[in-house]
């Protein structure tokens, strides 16, 4: 109990030396979490092979909507096509190629944010390393190089801040890329289960 207490108390200095540009890295850091964590739970999902390609195609030529039991990208495909379908065989093939088109387009969603949130982290970083630096220059001019407490404060602000922006963005853009990958070969397979569904028509 006192390791966490002690801890927690560690944790709030830290915060407090990098001055007022924390709350914003901080802010960024959460939202990039949360948006990755939403990500990973959503592709992972898809990448359970719940469904075979057989299975799916039977599902669509026999019009049967698939049991909520079935998961992953072709159980998707399926449920997807088939509330929109019409019978109408040339319609039907417009209706897969947007369902298709449109699921690929989702494997993108939020990662684009993620992207632009892990490159934001060092530029807030940066910010605060420039105030940090003024309040350095302004504490030499009024005091000279005397006063070294306020001037290690000032140092600390700029090292602070440029530390935590490193360590928000670094595994904020590893993320990024490896969510990046995952969304690519979703998009393989989702585009392979159309090709594949045509014949079924």
């Amino acid at each position: 109990m006192n390791f966490m207490k002690e801890f927690i108390l560690n944790i709030e200095a830290y915060i407090r030396s990098g001055g007022i540009v924390m709350i914003p890295i901080l802010i960024v850091s959460l939202v990039m979490w949360i948006l990755i964590i939403n990500r990973i739970i959503v592709m992972r999902r898809l990448f359970i092979k719940n469904m075979s390609k057989k299975e799916a195609g039977n599902f669509v030529k026999k019009n049967i909507m698939p049991a909520e039991k079935y998961k992953g990208i072709n159980y998707l495909v399926v449920r997807k096509f088939l509330i929109k379908r019409t019978c109408d065989k040339e319609l039907d093939s417009y209706i897969l190629d947007e369902t298709v088109m449109a699921l690929v387009a989702s494997m993108n969603k939020y990662l684009s944010v993620i992207g632009v949130l892990a490159g934001i982290a060092p530029l807030l970083g940066l910010l605060g390393t420039v105030i940090g630096m003024m309040v350095t220059f302004n504490v030499i001019t009024l005091f000279g190089t005397g006063n070294a407490k306020a001037m290690a404060g000032g140092i600390s602000l700029a090292l602070v801040t440029t530390q935590t922006g490193l360590l928000v963005s670094i595994p904020g853009l590893y993320m990024s890329g490896f969510l990046n990958k995952r969304a690519d070969s979703l998009k393989d397979r989702i585009a392979a289960a159309g090709i594949y569904l045509k014949r079924f028509l």
